[in-house]
């Protein structure tokens, strides 16, 4: 499961957008280890082996914990490090069905594993306009964020019947609208270029200036961002994975998950947004790429680890892409 970073109180200006106070962080002593039963993967350079929806993965113990959660990557299992459920397993195996287990009632699994990926994306949803109602900047758009995210926490709440047949993808355009405008409000006035949904697999983009640019769904797989400065820009949906943000300064970036960081290589010297964290497989000194760059670290990316749950496998599939 992804390690996931402490929450700042004070990166939220609102009341009850606090992503801990939304329950947007993954509890896997709550959950029925969801994510590694309900979604498909295959065999790949992310996952060993391969298994169908509906199939526990092989790791997966009786108490719904990983068996070699402490080697996922050195057992070829990296994608399940960078798989972020937002709390949703926990709301589905608790709220949604109240506690009973896929193996407790049988019966209910199906619906259990319809219901989860639907629920991911409403919490997904949740994240990011907990995040657009912390930005000062989107200020004059509050009052309709905070309609939305009191919309879309409850639908997190309706029935497995409802849920299982909600057009989540119709609730995630209306609220689409409001990311996108968030992002114009944070961007403004920012010499930021639009490379939406642009293909940069394996671009050479080191020590670029990318301050404020539209970066939204963008492809920059192998990516050599060494030194770029990436302050202020859109990167929700973004696909960093294996991306080289060695020295770059990512402060301020808006819809910045840690799961796209922990799918990125990086160093001591990248700087980070504060309410992420650097993750556990980055050196904790900067690479020689580090050094010949202009970033500097900062008080974001903090090394130390995370408490919390690490004995759980994180699931498969990749994470919705945003655009």
């Amino acid at each position: 499961m992804l390690d996931l970073p402490p929450v700042h109180e004070e990166t939220s200006t609102l009341p009850g957008t606090n992503p801990r106070e939304l329950g947007l962080l993954a509890d896997c002593d709550n959950c029925f280890g969801l994510c590694c039963v309900a979604l498909p993967f295959s065999a790949s350079a992310d996952f060993a082996a391969g298994k169908a929806a509906g199939e526990p993965c092989r790791n997966l113990r009786d108490d719904f914990r990983c068996s070699i959660h402490e080697q996922l990557r050195q057992r070829g299992y990296p994608g399940c490090t960078v798989f972020d459920c937002f709390g949703a397993g926990q709301k589905v195996s608790q709220v949604t069905f109240e506690g009973r287990s896929w193996r407790q009632a049988p019966g209910t699994a199906g619906q259990m594993y319809a219901v989860f990926p639907v629920m991911r994306q409403l919490h997904e949803l949740l994240w990011y306009v907990a995040e657009a109602l912390s930005l000062e900047s989107a200020g004059q758009i509050h009052a309709e964020l905070r309609q939305a995210l009191e919309e879309t926490e409850r639908l997190s709440r309706e029935s497995a019947d409802v849920l299982e047949k909600l057009d989540v993808a119709a609730h995630r355009t209306e609220v689409n609208v409001l990311l996108s405008r968030t992002s114009e409000l944070v961007r403004a006035g920012q010499p930021g270029k639009d490379h939406r949904g642009a293909d940069l697999i394996g671009a050479r983009l080191k020590g670029a200036d990318l301050r404020g640019a539209n970066l939204r769904g963008a492809y920059l797989i192998g990516a050599d961002l060494r030194g770029a400065d990436v302050r202020q820009a859109d990167l929700i949906g973004a696909d960093l994975r294996g991306a080289d943000l060695a020295g770059a300064d990512l402060t301020g970036a808006i819809f910045l998950t840690q799961a796209q960081l922990n799918a990125a290589k990086g160093d001591a010297a990248t700087r980070l947004p504060p309410a992420l964290t650097r993750p556990s497989h980055w050196p904790d000194t900067r690479s020689e790429a580090g050094t010949q760059t202009r970033a500097k670290p900062g008080s974001g990316g903090r090394s130390k680890p995370v408490p919390g749950d690490r004995g759980r496998s994180g699931g498969a599939g990749r994470r919705s892409r945003r655009r």
